[in-house]
């Protein structure tokens, strides 16, 4: 009898290991199909049209705007899921103005906006690199160009003021731009800050890569408008 308990204790606890083992194993499989989906999250790029990553944009900068900001793609699940690949739905080239973060006026997370930020959001060879870079390699497939009011370089190309330094590099950059609305009546500052979206739009657009983005329909290229007083941004057409 004595054996015959020990015995059954001992198939008992082989049965419990086993179950054990099944559990972690179920648990590891777990773990690895997490770890798959995280490597592109379900409202990356690649599931995004053009139109519906402008919509989703436009959706945050609203929230923003209200005073109703979701502050979404800011968890640590969040953090796991891009920390090995990134997919952008949008890139933004803006104003490195301190008052225009994109993340925050459109009210979005990480891994959500590919940044391109430079004083008068001027479209340099090194910033359409990388605008290259996140609509080509990473899949990006809205790409906005974001002037904003009272901005401080368009201002001072409207005025043409010497600056010192290098300052006066980004001047040169968008003084194209003012020539065009130079005798257009209205706020001169105001429409430089459009004609200058305008333009480093076309600049962008010289891209042969991005051309190609564009004409195979995994692009769109927006203009905007950010109010500093509203937080509202206005698409330019």
């Amino acid at each position: 009898m004595k054996h015959f308990i020990e015995r059954r204790d001992f198939l008992k606890l082989g049965m419990t290991g086993a179950f054990g083992m099944m559990l972690s194993t179920s648990d590891l499989l777990w773990r690895v199909e997490q770890a798959k989906a995280g490597e592109i999250p379900s409202n990356s790029a690649e599931s995004l049209s053009p139109d519906a990553a402008l919509q989703k944009l436009m959706e945050g900068n609203q929230r923003f705007v209200q005073h109703q900001p979701q502050y979404p793609d800011q968890s640590a699940l969040r953090l796991q899921e891009v920390a090995q690949a990134q997919h952008p739905f949008a890139t933004i080239l803006s104003c490195a103005d301190s008052r225009v973060a994109a993340e925050i006026v459109f009210d979005q997370g990480m891994g959500d906006i590919f940044d391109v930020r430079i004083a008068g959001n001027i479209a340099t060879h090194e910033a359409i690199g990388s605008i290259e870079y996140a609509v080509v390699l990473l899949g990006s497939p809205l790409l906005m160009v974001m002037g904003h009011e009272r901005c401080g370089a368009v201002t001072a190309a409207v005025q043409n003021e010497s600056l010192l330094g290098d300052i006066g590099t980004f001047v040169k950059a968008i003084k194209p731009a003012v020539e065009k609305v130079k005798s257009q009546s209205g706020d001169a500052v105001e429409n430089a800050v459009v004609a200058n979206v305008q333009y480093q739009i076309e600049r962008l657009k010289r891209s042969q890569l991005l051309t190609e983005q564009l004409e195979s329909g995994k692009l769109k290229i927006v203009g905007g408008r950010y109010d500093l007083d509203t937080g509202k941004v206005t698409i330019i057409t």
